[in-house]
Parts: structure tokens; C-alpha cells; sequence
């Protein structure tokens, strides 16, 4: 019950007269603009964030943690 190629053409066929090829193309662009946006970011937001050397706690780390029973 999957798809299969001639499907994928008829479908890909019907989006092209709909939209068109111009305006395809310029949806590819800004998705391709939109995941190049995305990964910059996340390799900005890793290179920020602090790493702690031995004996020095970020915020927010436990450093010890004890029961209270």
C-alpha cells in the first residue's frame, strides 16, 4: 500500500502545473537559505557554551548530591 514511482511522478507532475517551476525554485532557495540559518545557529549556540574544569561548577551543575531521608 506504499507509494510507488508512477505515483510519486503523477503527484510531482500535478505540483508543478499547479505552482509552477519559477516559484518551485524559489521555494528550494529559501528552504535551503532557512537550513543553512538553522545549522549556523546551532553550531553558534554549542561554541557558547562554557566548559567547566575540574573543581569549578557551571550554574545550574550538581556537583554532589546526598539524601535526606
Amino acid at each position: 500500500m506504499g507509494l510507488s514511482v508512477t505515483h510519486l511522478l503523477v503527484v510531482l507532475a500535478i505540483v508543478v502545473v499547479v505552482f509552477g517551476t519559477k516559484r518551485l525554485r524559489n521555494i528550494g532557495a529559501d528552504l535551503g537559505g532557512a537550513i543553512k540559518g538553522f545549522r549556523t545557529a546551532i553550531k553558534e549556540g554549542e561554541e557558547d557554551k562554557p566548559v567547566a574544569d575540574k573543581g569549578e561548577a557551571i550554574e545550574g551543575e550538581v556537583t554532589s548530591k546526598t539524601d535526606k531521608d
